[in-house]
């Protein structure tokens, strides 16, 4: 099993160019499933998940073409089998978005229970609750979600709580719905623009995208288009947070600064000096960084899936900051593994109360989750000696080249097997 090995203590100096977003890549495949005709998307970053998800779409007998420079071709001039099974779905959460599409395009589905990160529960209800609300019948039988619907009916769906896999689900299944669907208190994350964007491209009518209310009016078809997939704030967030932990001079190119306000907000709290010009972000740290409390929230808000990686920063930071987790509860796991590192972390519930210390001390610790993986790699950046961090297949499904990047910025850092 490959395992990154980190010689820390060294400023971080270059430019790098961000990958296209996983997280938008994800539900923009699975909208090929909506369409006989060719989804050409750019890009599209090398992941893990990506294969993933082109290896199921190609068992439901989608054509995807994928080429080096990033564009991928999928094409679905019939769908041979509407099922999702448990072998693929278990190793990532995302495979559920496949269950809208198929139910609107074929009238049935059968898509196993999803896995993912292990970051607590992650339930599918809000889904099934849309779905059943658009007129759809569901059974769930042994780990199998069972959907049927002649065509989908446009409803008016109110979320009990904000999902982002949720949303898009919806989105998608309502775009070839019959009549209108209102999607209230709908997750606003640039990456559900970026769906809304590509369904667009492809025909659907949606208005709202953005706001907590999003309005669908159904098409009987949709057609071919070609999308260019956004950047990816978390990767962009976490390479500004590794450059303000371990000082030095970074350019990131092919970024969208307006997706990461509240990232860079607290940057700059830190003590960052950050400079935003066209699709690039430099920061500049030349002092050790001051502590920033931050809260995770639901987008705009800070964002669950760069706690880690700030509470990494915390851990050399002046002063203390209180890190608290409100979206997942099951998230402060890289926290323990961060202890053995020399941080001083405290857990209180869903707060950790964070003391900065001087130095870190390298050590082997183990990655537990995505995210995890990275805040664990910021920590090996700063920390004194050699850091091994094991398991890192977690980083291999959303980061592309993560260890190419951080040496072309002068860490020392190898993959070892």
């Amino acid at each position: 099993m490959d395992k990154l090995k980190i010689t820390g203590g060294r400023p971080l100096q270059g430019e790098v160019r961000m990958s296209g977003a996983k997280n938008a890549a994800l539900p923009i495949m699975c909208a090929a499933l909506l369409t006989s005709k060719p989804l050409t998307l750019t890009n599209v970053p090398h992941l893990r998940d990506v294969s993933t998800m082109a290896k199921l779409l190609g068992e439901m007998g989608l054509r995807v073409e994928r080429s080096a420079e990033g564009r991928v071709v999928l094409h679905a001039p019939t769908i041979k089998d509407p099922t999702a099974s448990y072998e693929l779905v278990k190793t990532m959460r995302a495979s559920v978005l496949v269950l809208g599409p198929l139910l609107a395009r074929c009238g049935r589905a059968k898509v196993s229970l999803p896995g993912g990160c292990a970051i607590g529960a992650r339930p599918v209800d809000q889904h099934l609750k849309g779905l059943e609300a658009m007129g759809a019948t569901i059974a769930i039988e042994h780990g199998y979600m069972h959907a049927s619907a002649e065509r989908l009916r446009g409803a008016r769906i109110v979320m009990d709580l904000v999902t982002v896999t949720g949303t898009e689900n919806l989105m998608m299944a309502a775009a070839l719905a019959e009549g209108e669907t209102l999607i209230e208190n709908a997750a606003r994350e640039p990456e559900v623009v970026d769906l809304a964007r590509c369904l667009a491209a492809m025909g659907a009518k949606i208005e709202g995208a953005g706001s907590d209310v999003i309005r669908i009016a159904g098409v009987r078809s949709l057609g071919g288009a070609e999308h260019r997939v956004m950047p990816d704030r978390i990767e962009t967030g976490t390479y500004l947070a590794a450059a303000a932990a371990a000082g030095g001079k970074v350019r990131l190119t092919s970024t969208a600064a307006e997706s990461l306000d509240a990232t860079l907000e607290k940057l700059r709290e830190a003590g960052a000096k950050l400079s935003v010009k066209d699709h690039s972000i430099e920061i500049e740290a030349t002092d050790r960084p001051n502590a920033v409390s931050v809260r995770t929230a639901p987008y705009p808000g800070f964002a669950t899936d760069m706690q880690a990686q700030f509470m990494a920063l915390a851990t050399v930071a002046r002063g203390t900051a209180l890190i608290t987790e409100t979206i997942f509860e099951n998230r402060f796991m890289h926290a323990l593994e961060m202890q053995r590192l020399g941080a001083d972390i405290r857990l209180e519930g869903n707060t950790a109360v964070v003391k900065g210390v001087e130095r870190l001390q390298g050590a082997t610790v183990m990655a537990t989750d995505l995210r995890a993986s990275a805040g664990l790699v910021i920590a090996g950046l700063v920390a004194d000696g050699e850091t091994v961090v094991d398991r890192i297949y977690h980083l291999d499904r959303g980061y592309e080249a993560l260890e190419t990047k951080l040496s072309a910025l002068g860490a020392r850092i190898e993959r070892v097997s």
